[in-house]
């Protein structure tokens, strides 16, 4: 069995108060009807006793990768603290993606248009990246194992079920198993995590998947489902009520929003929040460059200690943008 089989295994069980998923439910209920309304629509770090692999992404203004940078042209720092890049390396290679995605409850009434439309991503990815496919509801569940046949990952795609496990929405542990299950696979990995971003356990699950976040070298992409559900209405007079679930509805995909930047960008990934088939082209454009292409720094731990440790990277004299992983895990001294 290979090691993404293992991905519907995973090892975390979050149970979900019964209270929070009728309230979930009948909110999205309304947000669904209320968008119905509407619509009348990091690169890798890996550490050892010698040195901190960080791998870096450095993008434009319009998201494009920035080619030809040298070693002298970064800056690294480790607790606020510059430290000498002991290695660099350009590095271009066959990118590994998890695409995982929401099934439900909310999806399920977009499923029709936006998770379609992920076919655009396969078509901007190279030939010989590989793509495996997952949904998660309470757990994750393995649809297409990785490979490069993008014919097998459209049929994949178009045979989602998105009406199992309709109140359960464990985003949090679903993360946590499907980075466990990629801990083996070598290379570059990337989940790009299609969802709204709402997580029904019990508690936030920061401090569960924390871990596998900061000492894993899997870059998280985050792509909202969500823009449909806070459509403004285009009539202009709402009732008490339609008003009261457009403000209940901000508020929760606010917060889901909130989380899916902190996961991306803690794993040096990016959030996308398109409302349009033209951005949701453009963030796939964007995710393809960035599974592709990334610089590699290394350097020296300053410190043994067995603490979190965070990292920052800067390209000097620029406004570029610069994605990698804001942590990783010191060794302990023997």
């Amino acid at each position: 069995m290979s090691p993404i089989n293992q991905l519907s295994k995973g090892r975390h069980n979050v149970q979900v108060g019964q209270p929070i998923i009728a309230v979930l439910f009948s909110l999205l209920c309304a947000a669904s009807l209320f968008a119905a309304q509407t619509q009348q629509q990091a690169p890798p770090i890996r550490f050892s006793v010698n040195r901190v692999n960080v791998g870096v992404s450095v993008t434009d203004s319009s998201g494009h990768f920035i080619e030809g940078l040298r070693r002298e042209d970064f800056q690294l720092f480790d607790n606020d603290a510059e430290q000498p890049i002991t290695d660099f390396l350009p590095i271009e290679e066959p990118a590994q993606l998890l695409l995982l995605i929401e099934a439900g409850p909310a999806v399920v009434f977009l499923s029709q248009n936006h998770l379609r439309a992920a076919d655009t991503l396969l078509t901007a990815i190279a030939p010989t990246d590989r793509v495996a496919i997952a949904t998660y509801t309470k757990t994750p569940k393995l649809l297409l194992d990785f490979t490069t046949n993008k014919p097998a990952a459209r049929a994949a795609l178009q045979d989602i079920n998105f009406g199992n496990d309709f109140a359960d929405l464990n985003l949090s542990a679903s993360l946590a198993a499907a980075i466990d299950s990629l801990t083996p696979v070598p290379g570059k990995k990337t989940i790009v995590l299609l969802s709204t971003g709402v997580d029904t356990s019990s508690a936030p699950n920061w401090p569960l998947i924390r871990q596998e976040l900061n000492t894993s070298d899997v870059r998280i992409l985050a792509v909202s489902l969500a823009g449909d559900l806070r459509k403004p209405a285009k009539r202009k007079k709402l009732s008490a009520q339609e008003r009261g679930n457009r403000a209940t509805v901000n508020e929760v995909f606010g917060e889901a929003d909130k989380w899916l930047r902190e996961l991306s960008q803690s794993t040096g990934g990016r959030a996308y929040f398109p409302t349009s088939a033209k951005e949701f082209a453009n963030a796939y454009a964007e995710i393809a460059q960035l599974i592709r292409h990334e610089y590699s720094l290394a350097f020296v731990p300053p410190a043994a200690d067995n603490q979190l440790h965070t990292v920052k990277v800067k390209v000097k004299n620029s406004a570029y943008q610069v994605d990698h992983r804001q942590a990783y895990q010191a060794p302990a001294a023997n």
